[in-house]
């Protein structure tokens, strides 16, 4: 059955609201591991579908698993929807049923208007086609006439920026290739609905702007879309509302925001909830010490209580305990705070040697403190790196990574960092 056949047989069950152009209604899915069962299996199913039987589609057999499970949830006109979830969370499998490419098992997917899919990195193009005969069977399946492709034609190839590849085989196309040009082809369809999986993952940083730029307009025009993507900042830049899925079940729907704080939080953080908030470290043995040992590491309340989650925008205390074996004139800390969504270069760099505040420690217990008026992070996962050092010597403790999230009482937008702020209005005379 071609692609747009099974489009035109789901857009016949349109939802009432028409403001809604896709319906997801307790979809669930399942898949066996096995793979003589689960051809087995389909030989069983098209047997019972022959002579009018009925499936037992709501129940799992030996070796099966539930790729998605109840999954309800609706896109609206103009709306851009992301799509979150660690791998194997049944993102794909959720494009792939809205699409038409595969049947949910129970459920229905009900789509009001002309969908383009793109959801695998060759956009489905036969690699031994030359680029130009890919964008025509390509575009022609997904609805349009060879006169309307013939009038796009050219505005694909100059969108995708492969003129001088177009007569070539797509086999000899690089993957940033690929997902140029079927990128290209499925907006220019004109689509009403796109789904997009992973395609912009590759690619220079140049074009992936350009495509972020023409997704914005598309959005301003009415165009809704679904956005699978593991780079969560690009999923906050674009997206209104967002979908968390967890091992095929459906963890929350709404603001883009909140959505990631909680996926990134389930992500980096799982199985620290119910500890407390502390970073115990291990007992050294008297050979493995340098002279200085971390014991633990918190944030606490200017009340002094100990706090598992940062407020942004609030003060709070970050605290340091250490035990000193010997007298030291010249201690060091170095803080480096990076957040866990990018791993790339830290965010913050904080050392009282730098600020000019050595610390002398004598034998027996210490707590450093670091008083934070106004916390400028804003929400999401982060982590630190503590280094304790004597001078300009090397490192006498360490912790690697020391986790925590940040919340917030107020929206940040897609903002960096939480400024401290006042408004007002000045009548001028």
């Amino acid at each position: 059955m071609m692609l747009n056949e099974i489009q035109d047989r789901q857009i016949d069950a349109q939802p009432e609201n028409t403001d809604i152009v896709v319906s997801i209604e307790n979809i669930s899915k399942k898949f066996c591991r096995d793979l003589k069962k689960s051809l087995f299996y389909g030989v069983r199913d098209i047997a019972t579908d022959l002579v009018g039987g009925r499936r037992k589609s709501d129940r799992l057999r030996k070796g099966e698993f539930w790729a998605l499970k109840d999954v309800s949830f609706q896109l609206r006109r103009g709306e851009a929807l992301g799509l979150v979830g660690a791998n194997g969370a049944g993102k794909s499998t959720l494009l792939r049923i809205i699409s038409g490419l595969i049947k949910p098992d129970t459920g229905c997917v009900r789509v009001r208007g002309r969908l383009a899919p793109l959801i695998a990195l060759g956009a489905g193009f036969n690699p031994i086609l030359t680029g130009r005969e890919n964008v025509y069977a390509n575009m022609s399946i997904l609805g349009l006439s060879t006169k309307e492709i013939n009038e796009r034609f050219d505005a694909v190839v100059d969108f995708a920026e492969i003129e001088d590849a177009i007569d070539a085989p797509v086999q000899s196309y690089s993957s940033g290739m690929s997902a140029r040009l079927g990128f290209a082809s499925a907006i220019h369809t004109q689509p009403d609905i796109l789904l997009i999986d992973e395609v912009l993952a590759v690619g220079d940083i140049k074009f992936k702007a350009k495509c972020y730029r023409r997704l914005h307009e598309l959005n301003q025009q009415g165009v809704s879309f679904i956005l699978v993507n593991h780079n969560t900042q690009a999923i906050l830049n674009v997206c209104d509302s967002a979908v968390y899925l967890s091992k095929g079940q459906l963890v929350a729907f709404g603001d883009t925001g909140t959505i990631l704080n909680q996926y990134e939080k389930d992500l980096f953080l799982e199985g620290r909830e119910n500890t407390p908030g502390v970073l115990y470290l291990p007992k050294k043995l008297e050979h493995e010490s340098l002279g200085l040992d971390l014991i633990s590491i918190y944030f606490k309340s200017l009340e002094g209580d100990i706090v598992e989650s940062i407020i942004s925008g609030e003060p709070i205390i970050f605290c340091i305990n250490f035990r000193a074996h010997k007298k030291f004139s010249d201690v060091n800390v170095h803080l480096k705070i990076t957040e866990l969504r990018k791993q790339g270069n830290p965010i913050l760099f904080l050392s009282n040697k730098n600020d000019g505040k050595p610390f002398e420690a004598g034998i027996g217990e210490h707590e450093i403190q670091l008083k934070i008026p106004y916390l400028s992070l804003v929400p999401g996962a982060y982590t630190m790196s503590i280094k304790l050092k004597e001078g300009a010597l090397g490192t006498l403790d360490l912790v690697e990574s020391f986790k925590f999230t940040v919340k917030s009482d107020i929206n940040m937008g897609i903002s960096l960092i939480n400024q401290q702020r006042s408004w007002e209005i000045a009548s001028k005379q």
